[in-house]
This record gives C-alpha cells, structure tokens and sequence, in this order.
C-alpha cells in the first residue's frame, strides 16, 4: 500500500551521545514531539568520559550541561534511559517503534543522596572508566549524570548486598523486582545516533595489552588523565601508581589494517597529541615518543600539532611498531624499525597508549532492526533507494570528531523536520 503521508510528526532519537543529544535538542526547539532513547543509564555518551577536547584543550562538561538545561526546558521532548528498540515496522511517516527498558532498580524517587552506595559491600568493574577502576554495586554513573540518579548493577541482583542496598535507601527508590518494560512508539521519522565503540585492543595480540596494566588505549587515557578517573586525575603507571617520565603513544593501533579496521578513524592522532600535552602539563622531565605512519590533523587543527610538536619533549617516530613484549623489570618494550633511519629499537617505556579506532556501534549490534543500508565497515548510509525515513547521525555514519558529530547531528534534525512535513 503506497504511504499515505505521515500519520506521526513525532520524531525518534536512537542514541544520547552528543550527536543524538543534539539531534533531539534542536528538533524539539523547533516544536515537534521528540523522544531521545539512551541504551545506558545516562547521556553523554564517549563525551562524557572525555577529560579535554582538543585543540582548545576545554572540558567537555560546561557543553553538555548547557545541552542538559535546554532539554530541562522542552516540555516536548522526552528522555528514555535504559532503552534500547527491539523493532521498527513502517515507512517515513508512519513508523511503529518497539523499545525495550532494561532495569534500572531504582526509581524516579532516587534524590541521588549515596546512601545506598555507602552500604554497599559488594564492587564491580567500572565501565565508565574501561574497566580501570572499580565502583560499588549501586552507584552514580558519573559527577555529572543526566539523569541524576543511582542505579544497581545487574550482578547484585540476588545477593545479600541487594538486599542492604534496598535497607539503605530512605525514599523507597530501590526496586530490586525490576523486570524492566516495552512500550511502543509511533514516529515519522528516526534519527540513529548510537555511535561507537573502541575497537578491542585484545585483538591486537603483538601488542600485548593483556600481559600489562601499563599498556592501556586512548580512551582508557582520557579517563586516567580525569579528576575523577581511577587516579584523581593523576598520569601514573596503573601496575604500581609509579609517575611516568617516559610515555609511547603508537598511532593506528588496529586502523589503517586489512586484518582489523581498514579505515582511518580521524580522531586518533589528534587524540594522541592531546595526550602527549596531558603528560607534559604534570611532568616537566617527561618525554613522549609518538609512534605513526601519518600524522592526521585535518583542517584547522594543524595549528594544534604544530603547538605540541614545537614542545622539544616530545618526540615523532615515523614506525608501526612490531610488538611489545614484557621485560623482567615489568616495563613494556616496543620493537620495531624506523622507517627514515632504518635503525632497529627496543625501548622500555613506563606507560604504553595504543591509538585504537573507532568501531561503528551500528556494526556491533546496535543496527536499526529493518533494512537500512550500510557500508563495508557497518557505518550506516541514507539510502538512496529506500523510503528516507531513517537518518544516521554522528559517528553512525562515520568516523567523526565531535564538532563535526554535533554538525552532523544538526543536518539529521533538519532532514527528520522535512520527513514529518510542517508542523501542524
């Protein structure tokens, strides 16, 4: 049956990173019903676990508390954490949306006071910050959540630590019954921003990661850097809390590779001069090799390398580096050539940084579930063929850095708007 036009002007948000959050945001402000899906229990998505953005080197956290209070004014767009869509039946204009809510365990009631943090005995590994740390078993997903409120880990469930943490709780916000829900949506149009995932450095076995605390990725970087990572913010060698004097950073760490990701991934170099200028800022005597095959700073940011590498401590190898391997002392050792001297190395560093890529999470089971064209690296693309109802956004549809997501985001706004028609 042909369409009809739309019987829905309300538009769906799949994903509460930065791009989706300002996909939603900027829909919504302009009238239209909007509802923002996060599959995890806060927004903010890889930003919000950033510790500084470059060039400027500013935090992250003023940009999305301004995005925060804009969404705590629209009486029109709702946010669904825990929510992730099980179904989409339909075409632009008329789609039916299944969404699936995982349990939380705690209710809208929670005032966010800690009380059931502090009772509880029972800690688990702390995905915000990539398993370097641990956290209680009900906890706060980070300082500065969207929503402000606790959640229980899934693992707790059962156990006589739940059981303390619902004792705890003065406002009866703990529902440790919590069979989370499904409730179905009528929208015209869906924006999918669900992001990426870092690519598994596990899979890079010449480099070792798993033989050493010391060998960590960029992100795991950007939370050892926070104040309010694993270390207070302090740059140290995570097997022993040793402050570092010699750091490599090694650039396409699985990018660039027909045996892992083959594409650039745009952001990776640039992260790595920013942490080079993390390391310098708390250690005056420190020095850091950055290893590559290119250098990338697109645009603008040329400015930014030229900054960093004017600093005499910091150090440009042109190498892909062989392996790491593991000395008797405990310091990862890089093996490799250097492609302009020639010369063959094995150098001890106090702390590894592998450069790894961006993996679309739409590639990873976070793909809409109806046919949607995507590429060979399962980024997804607007389908020139199909009913044009479903618009990817931010790094969905590639790999981008956060201007370029939250411009991306703006454009899939836009083309939602003209999905739905005028507002009636």
């Amino acid at each position: 049956m042909a369409n009809q036009g739309p019987t829905s002007q309300t538009i769906l948000v799949v994903g509460g990173g930065i791009a989706g959050i300002t996909a939603a945001v900027e829909a919504a402000e302009t009238g239209y019903e909007v509802i923002l899906l996060e599959r995890g229990p806060a927004l903010g998505g890889r930003v919000a676990q950033l510790n500084r953005y470059f060039p400027k080197l500013c935090h992250p956290t003023c940009g999305l508390e301004i995005n925060y209070q804009r969404i705590r004014k629209l009486k029109n767009l709702r946010v669904v954490t825990m929510a992730s869509v099980a179904e989409i039946k339909g075409n632009k204009g008329n789609y039916a949306v299944a969404v699936r809510v995982a349990p939380r365990y705690v209710t809208a009631n929670c005032t966010a006071c800690g009380a059931c943090a502090e009772a509880s005995e029972m800690e688990v590994d702390s995905a915000f910050d990539y398993g370097l740390s641990k956290t209680k078993a009900a906890y706060l997903p980070h300082e500065h959540a969207f929503p402000m409120r606790y959640i229980v880990a899934p693992e707790a469930i059962g156990t006589p630590a739940a059981e303390k943490i619902k004792a705890a709780c003065k406002y009866d916000a703990v529902d440790l019954e919590d069979q989370g829900e499904t409730f179905d949506v009528a929208c015209g149009a869906v924006i999918w921003a669900t992001g990426w995932e870092p690519y598994d450095p596990v899979k890079l076995e010449s480099y070792s990661y798993s033989l050493s605390p010391d060998i960590i990725t960029n992100v795991q970087m950007e939370r050892l850097a926070n104040h309010d990572g694993p270390t207070a913010g302090r740059i140290v060698r995570p097997s022993n809390g040793e402050p570092v004097k010699k750091v490599a950073m090694i650039q396409c760490a699985g990018s660039r590779d027909h045996n892992h990701l083959p594409y650039c991934s745009r952001i990776c170099c640039l992260g790595s001069l920013k942490h080079a200028a993390y390391v310098r800022e708390q250690y005056a005597d420190a020095e850091v090799d950055i290893y590559y095959i290119d250098l990338r700073a697109h645009d603008k940011l040329e400015a930014f390398y030229q900054r960093v590498a004017a600093d005499p401590q910091v150090n440009f190898i042109k190498s892909k580096p062989a392996s790491i391997e593991i000395d008797d002392d405990g310091y990862p050792v890089l093996h490799g050539e250097d492609t302009i001297t020639r010369e063959l190395y094995d150098r001890p560093y106090d702390l590894v940084v592998l450069a790894t890529g961006m993996k679309p999470a739409a590639a990873d089971g976070c793909a809409p579930p109806m046919s949607v064209e995507q590429d060979e690296y399962g980024f997804l693309v607007p389908s020139l063929n199909g009913d044009g109802g479903i618009f990817p956004a931010g790094v969905a549809a590639g790999p981008l850095d956060v201007s370029m997501s939250v411009q991306s985001a703006t454009a899939a706004a836009l083309k939602a708007i003209q999905a739905v028609g005028p507002k009636s």
